[in-house]
């Protein structure tokens, strides 16, 4: 097998029916085949939503400018201050509806008005910011976007306020009233990527299957500079790692973390281990999708709204995260909510490490990455849609300075202005998008 390029200037390993991205490497830059060639890496976008709010004053830090001093909750992202953003103020007016969490989830990357619906007729009130992105750079990817989670989607109505459960399990959408479903499989989403089809499994081994492209890999690697041999060689050894892992799901169908992902509904809570288990495989997905250029957006449910997970930090500790998140201030519940929500915060900035760990260009992965971590509440006690708890984390390809607290102290900005501003920073021609009225940068 050889290696070829076509005019969607994608480089790609091929062997028996297998079609593997490359990553971003300057030796096979397409400078040597057309003067319109891209010279750095492109840019990439990932939105990641936790559940069930937070406890704002842990969260909020404590000094407004550009010595940014994070707060106890956001202390995982330390090491990675100076790419950090903290937005605070932020508001979802269209939220402000007595729908409980499903609509303030739903909305995250709208900003718009959700329709009060059984199912029949589901409204986001607008494409989501995600899906923007994904029609600007269309066909300049093998993926239009990926849309990952952890939990299954629900399905059936709240008793609570008769409304459809999917608004709880959806924050993409790419018209208002068409969502994008999470995939919560790994398995399908390491096939999605790399092109395993049902066929090619039936026809042959993963493994001899990868074995093939090691093949193409070798003929090529001739005509690779010494740092982009070592480059390849790194990426073939993730990809073989992934597959690993995920074959080993596949050939475990009673793992724990298999019967969660594919399961209608988890039959009792799973411990923490297995959650953070099938989150890591979903996020370490996400950086080799990125690190191939198969795609360059994604939106991460890291669990659905009134997610029931819990989280055993502490001896004693077995209340539900959306138990613990309405805590009617009680010490006890605040503080295991606290711990929750630093949780989630510690898994972007895993995330974010990740991604510096990879070597891209001059410089690393996250360089040319912009990633945002949020829920669509602040506090989950009242369902508060406004003073979201918004984090921005920005590599230096992305020209947005870090080490920054945005302060909105009336609360009325709304958080589209942070999607336009994106949009512009991405170089997208937009204008306007949901309910802005302004930009943040």
């Amino acid at each position: 097998m050889t290696f070829r390029t076509n005019n969607s200037r994608r480089h790609f390993l091929r062997g028996a029916g297998l079609a593997l991205p490359l990553p971003w490497l300057p030796s096979l830059s397409w400078q040597a085949f057309a003067k319109d060639s891209v010279q750095t890496p492109p840019l990439r976008t990932a939105f990641l939503h936790f559940p069930n709010g937070a406890w704002m004053p842990d969260w909020t830090p404590a000094e407004n400018g550009d010595q940014l001093i994070l707060s106890p909750t956001l202390q995982p992202l330390e090491p990675l201050r100076s790419l950090v953003t903290v937005f605070s103020g932020l508001d979802k007016p269209h939220s402000r509806t007595p729908d409980g969490h499903a609509h303030k989830t739903a909305n995250f990357l709208t900003g718009m008005p959700v329709n009060s619906t059984t199912g029949r007729d589901f409204s986001a009130g607008g494409i989501s910011v995600d899906q923007q992105i994904a029609q600007h750079f269309n066909g300049l990817t093998p993926l239009h976007s990926l849309v990952l989670g952890v939990e299954p989607i629900a399905g059936g109505i709240d008793p609570a306020n008769g409304v459809t459960l999917l608004y709880g399990s959806c924050i993409s959408w790419q018209t208002a009233g068409r969502p994008v479903l999470p995939q919560v499989s790994p398995e399908s989403v390491f096939d999605r990527l790399f092109g395993r089809s049902p066929e090619d499994m039936g026809r042959t081994s993963s493994r001899r299957l990868l074995n093939f492209v090691l093949e193409d890999a070798r003929s090529i690697s001739r005509q690779l500079g010494k740092d982009d041999q070592i480059k390849l060689q790194e990426y073939l050894e993730a990809v073989d790692t992934m597959e690993s892992r995920v074959r080993f799901l596949n050939q475990h169908p009673q793992h724990p973390l298999l019967k969660f992902a594919q399961s209608a509904r988890p039959q009792r809570p799973q411990t923490p281990e297995t959650f953070h288990q099938h989150l890591s495989v979903m996020l370490d997905l996400l950086v080799l999708a990125f690190r191939c250029d198969a795609v360059r957006t994604a939106s991460v449910m890291l669990a659905n709204d009134t997610s029931q997970q819990i989280f055993p930090l502490e001896n004693g500790w077995t209340e539900p995260h959306h138990s613990v998140s309405h805590h009617q201030t009680d010490p006890q519940k605040i503080r295991q909510y606290q711990h929750i929500n630093r949780w989630y915060v510690q898994q972007f900035a895993n995330l974010a490490q990740r991604l510096a760990q990879i070597r891209e260009g001059d410089g690393t992965l996250l360089d040319s990455c912009l990633l945002l971590l949020g829920s669509g509440m602040s506090d989950g006690n009242g369902h508060v849609p406004d003073d979201l708890p918004i984090v921005l984390l920005t590599g230096r390809a992305t020209g947005i300075n870090g080490s920054v607290h945005k302060l909105y102290s009336d609360r009325t900005v709304p958080l589209c202005n942070l999607y336009l501003s994106i949009l512009q920073k991405l170089g997208l021609p937009a204008t306007t998008f949901g309910d802005s009225d302004g930009t943040l940068f």
